[in-house]
Order: C-alpha cells, then sequence, then structure tokens
C-alpha cells in the first residue's frame, strides 16, 4: 500500500464527519454523492490547483446554478427525478434528461470559462438538473455542505490562521 494512503483514507472521514452531523442534526442534504469525491481529492491532493477553495467552491456553484437553471428551465412542471421508473419514450424523462444534458454543457462551459474547473462539481450538476435535490434551498445546501468541507480541511492542513493562508493558490 502506497505510504500514507492510511492516512488519506481516514481523512476523508474526518473531512465528511461535519456536514455528516449537519444531516443528522438538520435533516437537510448537507451529505451528496458529489461531496464523497471532493473529500478523496482533499485527502489525497491536499495543497493543489485541483483542491484550491476557489476551484472546489466554484466549482460545486457553478454546478449548482446550472443544475438549477436547467432543471427548472426544462423539466419543473413533472416533478420527477431520473431514478424514477417511467414508460418508455416519455415526454417527461425526455425532459429530465435533456435537463442533465443541459447542465453537464453549462458547468463544463462555465468551470472553464471562470478557471474553477473541479470535476466533482459535473456530478453535483447532475444531481441537482436530473432532479434529486432541484430546490434553491437544495442548490444552497449543496453549496454550505461544500464550504463547510473546504472550511475543515484548510483548518486541517492550514490551521486556524487559514483565512489569509491561501497566498499563491488559484
Amino acid at each position: 500500500m502506497k505510504e500514507g494512503a492510511v492516512c488519506s483514507t481516514l481523512y476523508v472521514g474526518v473531512l465528511l464527519v461535519v456536514p455528516g452531523l449537519l444531516a443528522w442534526l438538520t435533516g437537510q442534504a448537507f451529505i451528496f454523492p458529489s461531496l464523497d469525491p471532493t473529500a478523496f481529492l482533499l485527502a489525497t491532493v491536499r495543497d493543489g490547483d485541483v483542491t484550491a477553495p476557489r476551484r472546489v467552491i466554484g466549482g460545486h456553484a457553478i454546478g449548482v446554478v446550472a443544475g438549477l437553471v436547467a432543471y427548472h428551465a426544462i423539466a419543473p412542471e413533472f416533478g420527477v427525478s431520473m431514478p424514477t421508473a417511467a414508460p418508455m419514450l416519455a415526454t417527461a424523462q425526455l425532459r429530465v434528461v435533456a435537463s442533465g444534458v443541459v447542465a453537464a454543457v453549462l458547468t463544463t462551459g462555465g468551470m472553464l470559462a471562470t478557471e474553477t474547473v473541479h470535476p466533482p462539481a459535473c456530478a453535483t450538476t447532475l444531481i441537482v438538473s436530473l432532479g434529486l435535490l432541484p430546490s434553491l434551498v437544495d442548490g444552497a445546501l449543496i453549496v454550505v455542505a461544500v464550504v463547510v468541507l473546504v472550511a475543515v480541511h484548510e483548518l486541517v492542513v492550514h490551521g486556524p490562521a487559514f483565512s489569509g493562508s491561501s497566498r499563491g493558490r488559484r
């Protein structure tokens, strides 16, 4: 096993404990599928461009906005989400699929244009645009959870004075 693998493995758990506790205490979606790949990157890369707070938070924020725009422009009145079983060739399902595709395109373009590329944010946009967490409140909770995750990481890696310690990071 690669040196540091055990530490990185356990660190993913440390990172997810705080948003997990928030989810448990509030009953809200502070933990969701794309948060784990973000925690994995933070735990394994620790202090690189891909884990810069601006990229992590910005990428997820763009994913949320793109997902909300796509879902509410294309698929909201059907109240369905992708995992919902539907008859073959159902219009509602086609609209949800179109929402996911449009959101993925918007997210990719948005992250590239703003230099906030964070691959797990591509999963966030699908979570929102496919109707799994499609409300404005859901989107806000996703961004708050990402901010909490990044704050825990910055506190662990850079100590209590992390607010000004990201000089030179993009």
